[in-house]
């Protein structure tokens, strides 16, 4: 299929499509006319993309799960570096949750200060 009709089934746009062939996500054939020709496959790869994406990696964190999909796994997220990248996103948001708690907390305490008769920041119901 050419990039438009890629395109158009993954729901992105063909720069996009050009952007992860440069960054070596996706590739393509070449036909004699030059154009760029995918395969069926693709499309799958290219939804793996977004969905990581979607839910916050990077593009780099995107390559060991296309590389599983690419060696014949059902899913990206069955291999061991795709694990990996997982494990280490996992530590990541769990140090940015204890910063914000910290900063909250700093903040609170500010405002307690600033303003003993105020009201108190209600607490988080989560």
């Amino acid at each position: 299929m050419r990039i438009g009709e890629l395109a158009e089934r993954a729901g992105v746009s063909a720069r996009a499509l050009r952007y992860y062939e440069q960054q070596g996500l996706i590739s393509a054939r070449r036909g004699s006319n030059g154009y760029r020709h995918y395969d069926e496959s693709d499309v799958r790869l290219v939804a793996e993309i977004r969905a990581l994406l979607a839910a916050g990696f990077g593009l780099e964190d995107a390559r060991p799960f296309v590389e599983c999909l690419r060696a014949g796994h059902a899913s990206g997220g069955s291999c061991p570096d795709s694990v990996a990248v997982y494990r280490r996103r996992l530590a990541e948001i769990d140090s940015e949750i204890r910063a914000l708690i910290r900063r909250r907390a700093e903040i609170t305490d500010q405002l307690a200060h600033a303003c003993p008769g105020c009201a108190r920041v209600p607490e988080d119901p989560n």
